[in-house]
């Protein structure tokens, strides 16, 4: 078992991460009858899209003894109507560290090999941005 979620009322969830513990609260966005004083739970989608591209990219980054620490990513997430689902999911990734244009090449194509990249339905538009600094 990964995880157990319970509803706390009020459109809020609990969700404790069995092996550390750790918790994350959801809401309903405001858009949707909630008070959005959390993550929804799209917004944890399109921030687990980030987290598992950088995620990836640090293990390669690692393993070819480069160092992104300090790398930050900036995401979106834009919800369509009808149905209401994702759309798309914009991220912005402003990545630090003195990497070559051939090992940048080779970290920008791993984050694209995430699970998280590869479950998302291809209907949901990726628009992925990498800044190197």
């Amino acid at each position: 078992m990964t995880s157990i979620v319970t509803y706390l009322g009020d459109l809020r969830t609990s969700s404790i991460h069995l092996q550390s513990g750790t918790e994350i609260l959801s809401d309903a966005p405001v858009d949707n009858n909630g008070k959005g004083e959390a993550f929804s739970p799209t917004d944890t989608v399109a921030n687990a899209l980030a987290t598992c591209m950088m995620t990836i990219m640090g293990i390669k980054a690692r393993d070819m003894e480069l160092d992104l620490k300090g790398s930050t990513a900036e995401v979106i997430k834009i919800m369509n109507a009808e149905p209401r689902r994702i759309g798309a999911i914009e991220i912005a990734f402003e990545m630090y560290g003195t990497v070559n244009i051939k090992n940048r090449i080779i970290l920008e194509r791993a984050a694209m090999t995430c699970p998280v990249f590869l479950s998302l339905h291809p209907e949901i538009d990726k628009r992925i941005l990498f800044n190197w600094k």
